[in-house]
């Protein structure tokens, strides 16, 4: 599948459901969205840090001093209750925006002046 660019503002969404997928460090984050978008998002770690600390400062995601796969020290990160809420007030704004998106992309004048 073809790389796709994330749309602004999207990445806080993308993370908050990767963590909401299970605890892991901020490069298996990375690695789950790519998995999960089947390699179509990449996401830079140029990118992600900053977004887990700005999800973290907000108190969305919590963070804890662990040890890898491969024996590094790394953070691994949790969602919190807030971050759950947010979550799920964030998916179903995105449903209704795509559902809304599909809906004029899909138009067609037949279908204005009915």
């Amino acid at each position: 599948m073809a790389n796709a660019s994330l749309l602004p503002g999207t990445l806080d969404l993308l993370v908050l459901k990767a963590v909401s997928l299970g605890t892991e460090h901020g490069y298996g984050i990375l690695l789950r969205i790519q998995q999960a978008s089947g390699g179509a998002l990449v996401v830079e770690q140029g990118a992600l840090y900053p977004a887990l600390f700005r999800l973290e400062s907000q108190g969305l995601i919590s963070a804890e001093w662990g040890v890898s796969e491969n024996k590094r020290r790394a953070k691994f990160y949790t969602l919190t209750r807030t971050g759950k809420a947010r979550l799920a007030k964030d998916l179903d704004d995105w449903n209704r925006l795509v559902e809304a998106m599909g809906a004029v992309l899909g138009a067609t004048r037949a279908d204005l002046l009915a």
